[in-house]
């Protein structure tokens, strides 16, 4: 593992960029200030939603900061469960199927139990809501990047491996210098499609109704679709409008910045390791307030580093305490949680003992028709993102004029662009249930695109010249060198589409549009259903037959797979 090293390049003076950091800390204390005053207001019934475009810059407002939230509790969770399931023997095969049936399970059915325990632990304040909202976003985030790093981590060559060894460092050493910088690549931009599928939730989380209640928070999202519910044409397009300005400004002061760093990160010297730049990332290592950030840092790391010497004695003669008092604490652990587990299972059977036999079925049926509708959506969507990543992962030029638009457009949050898709269905005569196919799509393919960039821009160039010695055809290529060394981004790919497509189906298969309800025969609309209803029995059964759908797939379909992209397919093999 390599770290290019950084260009020296002349510091400024004082210059407009020091001057935007200064705005733009003071745009942040009103912020913060702004959404404190949101967050711990009185809590309203429904709270109101205005219309008018005067009030969109302060919804974006709101619904970026949930959204930021999300994303801060997500990527903490990643580093700690994904790093668990990866480096604790035996760990994988209990977390990975837990991770997957977490990742399939909609939004909606995570939305009670927020909704409920939070407004009754805020019973006079909007806290609760708010904390509910930034965990229904958490949900769809969280399970992508957590099995992007997961891969990550579990595809570091042994060499680097062996190295950190022959060093001697400690795991939270190797942690910092190898595990982050050989994941960076693939955790970037795994975050840009996690911070997307949270955005198309959006609607969901700021507007949901559970029985006779109808929760609303000030937000795009309930913009949305409060302008979808009454027709509003004119106000869906200011709607579109603000979110496509944060998604421009998000992609050009966060993620270009970030990605446009990450490539200090590579395995190998050569093209890809400039493919994309970042004009404001270029213009803030120039100014005075980034000499004087990076001298802080440096000082402060330098005052810490005689610190790490002396720790590794002490541990060493408390490790015989630590030890036992270990054991013990593993030992209460598992008898909690067992005791929980058996809690729930005990509360779960009960609400599932006063269905019939024909809501049964209704349920079974509806899971066959949208698993098929999962499978040839992930179908439709690997037909073109799998040779359009390639192709912009070791093409430098398409990555620097693609990137952002992919970016943008995948950021985009389809269900507020479906009414358009379904009404165009609707006047060919089409239903809902292709129209659903649509949608999942939508929702499915940039996670298997994402990931497929990121595989092949980090195919080592030697493994390329080695081709070209030998003369491949493009049909040898493909088989030989492209797909093998994708395929463990690939599967994640897959893995996190599918799941994404289940989520996606609440949105899919149920849906209300100018003053009707549209709906087709599926889970995501039976799941639908019963939360407008408050009917929790049926919630609670169709939610864990979809757990059972995912564990089995789990097991016959994605278990072998990973053990093939773990072993054949995996550069360290």
């Amino acid at each position: 593992m390599t770290i290019s090293p950084t260009t020296d390049r002349p510091q400024r003076a004082f210059d407009w960029i020091d001057l935007g950091v200064l705005v733009a800390l003071g745009a942040g204390i009103y912020a913060v200030v702004t959404v404190a005053k949101e967050w711990t207001g009185v809590l309203q019934p429904v709270a109101e939603v205005h219309l008018e475009a005067r009030y969109l810059p302060l919804y974006t407002m709101f619904s970026l900061t949930r959204g930021v939230l999300a994303y801060l509790v997500s990527f903490l969770f990643t580093m700690v469960y994904g790093y668990a399931a990866a480096r604790i023997a035996g760990a994988d095969r209990v977390m990975l199927p837990v991770l997957d049936i977490l990742q399939s399970i909609p939004v909606l059915g995570f939305l009670p139990g927020f909704v409920i325990g939070l407004v009754h632990l805020f019973p006079h304040r909007n806290l609760g809501l708010e904390l509910a909202a930034v965990l229904m976003i958490f949900t769809g985030q969280a399970w992508n990047m957590t099995f992007a790093f997961y891969s990550s981590l579990k595809s570091v060559p042994e060499d680097f491996v062996a190295v950190t060894r022959l060093a001697k460092l400690t795991w939270w050493q190797r942690f910092l210098r190898l595990d982050l910088s050989f994941s960076a690549s693939s955790l970037i931009w795994n975050s840009m499609i996690s911070m997307a599928g949270g955005w198309f939730f959006l609607t969901v989380s700021e507007a949901f109704v559970l029985g006779q209640h109808d929760f609303r928070l000030p937000g795009l999202g309930s913009y949305m679709s409060l302008a979808i519910e009454r027709g509003d044409a004119l106000a869906q397009v200011f709607g579109v409008l603000a979110m496509v300005v944060m998604i421009v400004l998000l992609d050009q002061f966060v993620w270009r910045p970030v990605v446009a760093w990450s490539q200090r990160f590579t395995s190998e010297e050569g093209e890809t390791q400039n493919v994309l730049d970042s004009w404001l990332w270029n213009h803030i290592r120039r100014t005075r307030s980034w000499m004087v950030l990076t001298r802080l840092m440096a000082t402060i790391v330098a005052r810490r580093s005689p610190k790490v010497a002396v720790q590794p004695a002490e541990i060493q003669v408390a490790t015989p305490r630590w030890k036992s008092i270990g054991f013990l604490l593993k030992r209460l652990v598992l008898v909690a949680l067992a005791a929980a587990t058996l809690f729930g299972i005990v509360k779960y059977l009960r609400l599932l003992h006063d269905l019939t036999g024909r809501e049964w079925l209704h349920i079974l049926a509806s899971t066959s028709m949208t698993f098929l509708r999962v499978v040839v959506a992930v179908a439709i969507a690997s037909l073109w993102t799998i040779p359009a990543g390639v192709m912009i992962g070791r093409n430098p030029r398409w990555s620097r004029a693609l990137q952002p638009i992919i970016q943008m457009v995948a950021s985009f949050p389809a269900p507020m662009i479906f009414p358009v898709a379904v009404g165009l269905v609707l006047a060919l005569g089409g239903g809902l249930g292709i129209g659903s196919v649509l949608l999942l799509l939508l929702g499915a393919q940039w996670y298997i695109l994402f990931n497929v960039i990121a595989g092949s821009s980090n195919i080592p160039r030697d493994l390329w010249d080695v081709a070209e010695l030998g003369r491949f055809s493009w049909r040898d290529r493909w088989r030989k060198l492209i797909l093998p060394s994708i395929f463990p981004s690939l599967l994640t790919g897959w893995i996190t589409a599918m799941g994404g497509a289940w989520n996606a189906s609440i949105v899919a298969e149920y849906m209300k549009y100018k003053g009707q309800i549209l709906s087709t025969v599926g889970l995501g609309a039976l799941i639908s259903q019963a939360t407008d209803q408050g009917n929790f029995h049926l919630l609670a059964a169709a939610v864990g037959i979809m757990s059972l759908v995912v564990v089995g797939f789990n097991r016959l379909v994605w278990r072998p797979l990973s053990h093939q992209a773990q072993t054949r397919f995996s550069m360290s093999a």
